[in-house]
């Protein structure tokens, strides 16, 4: 028995199937978690020695490679003042500073803990703010664990939702409308269903949580004009594109775009945000227009508030992240990086005369075993679960760790320049061939 397998044995009789997030048991893909010791780079050491090829990167956090060495020292500073103090501190300041710098839509931002807590956070801000109780959501689109969106779609585009999870009120999911993404005829009659009744759409603007799904061209600016029309505001959940594809995030990329068409910038109400503003500690934050942020409390009449909200060990890794982001401006070779990865897929799976859908941008990509273009959540269903069950052993007993799930995004970091993206490529090319 190995070490991992030892301690997930321990672990089954301690914590609730053996791990604290439920994709981590393995249980899409078969057998059993590995437990890592270190992680540096673009590599994983297990608690067997075993080194891996991270595309995980802690579930997006890790653009600069793991444990990098800057980052670290930036923890170990600010350590040395204390964990944690329940009072404002400097570097809540300097995050806020750095993230109205380089996301032009907020205005004015919170911070928090998690991103379910700014999602969850920023639904309540939206509500607050226009009176209304109704949310538009897209099914794939994860926004964390909170009761307003563990809702999955009801029996038709303009029936309400139904609970995802045991523990969620009915009455919850009565408040939450679920559409299919990269539909517009569906967000219409969403709105057409429930007139002036929606606080809010939140949406991930690129889609991460049922695999790596891009927006058809021209969908997000028809939400925010449908957002505009009805009264409602429009939440970007970038807790995991944020910072990762731009330093803006995704509507960052889309602003490039209509800069160079002169175009007006395109700008969400809100934005959640989290795992690249820690630097891999816990965080969240959201913010945008001041007007609606400042009808948060202690100014307006919308509570929220946590103990370790702007922790100063969490804000002081990620602005070490940060600033590595404006020194190394890392989004080109993430995107060369990217494609490399993505085109090594393609080629292994025409060869083999095997179906396959690799959507890619920047350091996010998903492997779909598939004839389908992916679009939405349903066409990620059309993806073959069993083949990249196969695939994803083969990796793994390669070398190459990728998300423990068909339905997935993967993850690339600067640290995998070099050896470690070639090496990845050419296992990955072999599990391919096993298949």
């Amino acid at each position: 028995m190995t070490v991992s397998d030892q301690l997930f044995a321990r672990a089954l009789q301690l914590i609730p199937g053996g791990v604290n997030s439920p994709v981590r048991a393995f249980r899409s893909v078969g057998g059993a978690p590995f437990f890592v010791k270190a992680a540096r780079g673009a590599t994983l050491t297990t608690a067997d020695d075993r080194e891996l090829i991270d595309f995980v990167c802690t579930w997006g956090p890790a653009l600069h490679g793991h444990n990098h060495p800057k980052i670290r020292a930036a923890i170990a500073a600010a350590l040395e003042h204390g964990t944690s103090f329940g009072t404002p501190n400097p570097y809540e300041v300097a995050m806020a500073e750095r993230i109205v710098r380089f996301v032009p839509s907020i205005q004015k931002v919170r911070m928090c803990n998690s991103g379910t807590e700014a999602t969850m956070s920023a639904i309540r801000l939206a509500r607050g703010f226009t009176k209304r109780d109704k949310i538009i959501k897209f099914s794939g689109c994860y926004h964390g664990h909170s009761d307003s969106l563990l809702i999955k779609a009801g029996s038709g585009a303009l029936t309400h939702g139904n609970p995802d999870s045991a523990g969620v009120p009915a009455s919850f999911a009565r408040e939450t409308v679920v559409l299919p993404y990269n539909d517009r005829a569906a967000l219409d009659a969403g709105f057409a269903a429930n007139p002036g009744q929606i606080a809010c759409v939140i949406l991930e603007p690129y889609c991460g949580n049922v695999g790596f799904i891009m927006p058809d061209p021209g969908y997000l600016d028809y939400v925010r004009e449908a957002c505009t029309k009805a009264g409602a505001l429009l939440i970007f959940d970038e807790v995991m594109t944020g910072f990762r594809l731009h330093k803006a995030g995704v509507q960052g990329l889309l602003n490039d775009g209509r800069a160079q068409n002169k175009a007006p910038a395109f700008t969400p109400d809100l934005t959640c945000l989290g795992k690249i503003i820690g630097g891999g500690l816990p965080v969240g934050a959201f913010g945008g227009r001041a007007d609606v942020m400042d009808y948060l409390a202690p100014l307006g009449p919308v509570y929220q508030a946590g103990t370790l909200s702007g922790n100063p060990l969490a804000m002081a890794a990620g602005i070490a992240a940060l600033d590595l982001i404006d020194e190394l401006n890392p989004y080109p070779k993430l995107d060369q990086l990217g494609r490399q990865l993505r085109d090594a897929v393609l080629a292994a799976c025409r060869t083999k005369g095997l179906p396959v859908q690799v959507p890619q941008s920047g350091s996010m990509f998903s492997i779909f075993f598939s004839d389908t273009p992916v679009r939405d959540y349903a066409t990620a269903l059309k993806g073959d679960a069993k083949i990249f069950s196969r695939f994803f052993h083969a990796c793994l007993a390669g070398g190459v760790y990728l998300a423990p799930s068909a339905y997935e995004a993967g993850f690339i970091s600067t640290a995998h320049d070099g050896p470690a993206i070639a090496k990845a490529c050419d296992v990955l090319t072999a599990a391919v061939r096993q298949i």
